[in-house]
């Protein structure tokens, strides 16, 4: 019988690359769409069962929630490039005191940014322009993350432990339990028992916090690719992890406080209307941003290993299939936001009126065309993530995420909110522009 190392090296330096971006890719794109579809339907169950006011609360909320899981996720993504390049180089020790360290550094990380979004929750939310019910459903929903994150962040980083040790099927599955049974919860407790927001908060951090125990079970028993181990704290190890996971958490950070700016023009433009079309558009987007990670980040495994073997062609193949997959999907993507517009606003908002449709129409219309060139700087970035050129990936997650929509807000200031619409396009061409740039220097390197 093959032993996982066996399978794991036949699987990313063996199989053909085509069957390769099957096994690896499609699972993975299922996987983050079952998670896309949980806050897809998040979003829907608090809009229709609770109302427009914890509605808009989510909206101002999910920034600050979204930074809760960053630092599990730069420790995550971090971790994963040196352990996969450390396993093709067949230094197991070194991999498994990664994966060990990082763990450890997760927990931690989930106690201290926990703590700090609890305690400063009233402050932080007030900036932003919250006030009375408002403020006060918005203060629910971020507390209770913070109070789990403890025990419910490291979900983030788990995913890529299962990758890389081969379990693609069996993340996949996960993945789709934990959306499931975190939509049950949520229509339990905000439905059946009436609970509020807070419930809401409740049902995700449970549902996460189930399949964390499910996850690491094998990893405890010592079944999988990577043990634990006495851990070895250094300061290159942490480094590194820093470095590599970086882009990913730039992205995370700059984009939600562009995220916290937009909320915050928004509230003094439109009001809470505009604030819920806003999180409308970034509904849609978390639909399809996870299926790019899900098909570009589940080869970064293959990737790394093969970088560590020195298989550069192979490298070059299996990028070109992320490239051609991540151009069709944002492509669809683009054409189902044009055709299907009003079938998109109505799934959020039970009773629109006249005005809110007319500005939610011209906004998905306009937010469509992001994908037109969204996918080009999206496979870049994961693509020099998982070659260890951290400070390429970093520079386009921090335009994209950051420096280009707030270059964008002055540009179109005298468009009023039909300029923020435009924004997402906007910054999407230049991002792309940015990717051809960087990855023609790195072709010659």
């Amino acid at each position: 019988m093959r032993t996982p190392e066996t399978d794991t090296k036949t699987l990313f330096t063996k199989t053909p690359v085509l069957k390769l971006f099957f096994i690896a890719s499609v699972p993975g794109a299922v996987s983050m769409l079952a998670s896309a579809l949980y806050q897809l339907i998040d979003g829907i169950l608090v809009g229709q069962i609770l109302g427009d006011a914890p509605f808009a609360a989510l909206n101002l909320a999910m920034p600050f929630v979204v930074i809760n899981f960053s630092l599990a996720d730069l420790i995550g993504v971090g971790s994963a490039v040196p352990i996969s390049i450390s396993l093709g180089k067949k230094e197991e020790k070194e991999a498994d005191n990664y994966f060990t360290c990082a763990c450890l550094m997760i927990v931690a990380a989930g106690i201290l940014l926990g703590s700090v979004l609890f305690f400063l929750a009233y402050p932080l939310l007030r900036l932003m322009g919250a006030q009375g019910e408002l403020l006060e459903f918005a203060v629910q929903y971020l507390r209770v993350y913070a109070l789990c994150a403890p025990v419910t962040t490291i979900i983030f980083a788990v995913d890529n432990y299962l990758r890389i040790c081969g379990r693609i099927r069996a993340s996949m599955l996960l993945n789709i339990f934990m959306s499931v049974l975190t939509a049950i919860l949520e229509f339990t407790f905000l439905y059946i028992f009436r609970w509020g927001i807070w419930g809401a908060g409740l049902a995700t951090c449970t549902g996460m916090f189930v399949c964390t125990v499910i996850a690491f079970y094998p990893f405890f028993r010592g079944k999988m690719q990577l043990h634990f181990c006495r851990p070895k704290f250094s300061g290159e190890m942490i480094k590194k992890i820093v470095s590599c996971g970086s882009p990913n958490f730039l992205n995370n950070i700059a984009g939600r406080i562009t995220s916290i700016l937009m909320n915050f023009l928004l509230m003094r433009m439109g009001g809470a209307q505009a604030v819920s079309v806003y999180g409308i558009l970034m509904y849609a987007d978390g639909f399809v941003q996870p299926l790019l990670y899900g098909m570009c980040d589940s080869l970064q495994p293959a990737v790394g290993y093969n970088l560590g073997a020195g298989n550069k062609g192979r490298i070059r193949s299996i990028e070109k299939c992320c490239y051609t997959a991540s151009a069709a999907v944002s492509l669809l993507s683009a054409a189902a936001m044009l055709l299907f517009t009003d079938i998109v606003v109505r799934m959020f908002v039970s009773s629109p009126d006249s005005a809110f449709m007319e500005m939610a129409h011209t906004a998905v219309q306009l937010f469509a065309f992001t994908y037109l060139t969204r996918w080009f700087s999206f496979a870049t970035q994961s693509y020099m993530v998982a070659v260890d050129r951290p400070r390429e990936a970093s520079i386009i997650s921090l335009s994209t995420a950051l420096l280009f929509p707030v270059i964008l807000v002055g540009v179109f200031w005298p468009l009023g909110l039909t300029g923020i619409w435009l924004n997402f396009a906007g910054t999407s061409l230049l991002a792309g522009i940015l990717s051809a740039v960087i990855l023609r220097r790195y072709r010659h390197v």
